[in-house]
């Protein structure tokens, strides 16, 4: 898979399984460690959890397993690195301190309304 491709299966991952505020920053301009960030919010830690062990199931299924994990100890947030794509998850109060859609606001986003099935 590529990185849009990847990014495109992620989006639909979260969709599925009801993530809220799905963005996709494209970063690739602006930095060597990833093509895109997908950004989501789960509505409580079992959320993120289950957010969480479905990308990387769903991913490593289609021969995309996750590089690296990290923050999955409960502290309101996920990162799973995929390679090019990297998958921050969020309760709605870690996102808005971590506020990653303004720390990268000069990467354009991504128009996924067609990929989602809730627009």
């Amino acid at each position: 898979m590529n990185d849009r491709e990847k990014m495109t299966e992620l989006v639909k991952i979260l969709d599925a399984k009801k993530a809220r505020d799905i963005v996709v920053v494209e970063v690739e301009q602006s930095t060597i460690i990833a093509s895109y960030f997908v950004i989501a919010t789960g509505g409580s830690l079992t959320q993120l959890g289950a957010l969480s062990d479905e990308a990387q199931d769903v991913m490593a299924q289609k021969g995309e397993p996750a590089v690296k994990v990290e923050g999955k100890g409960g502290g309101g947030w996920i990162l799973i690195d995929f390679g090019g794509v990297i998958l921050h998850l969020f309760t709605a109060q870690m996102r808005e301190f971590y506020d990653l859609e303004r720390l990268w606001s000069d990467s354009p986003t991504v128009d996924i309304s067609a990929l989602l099935t809730e627009n």
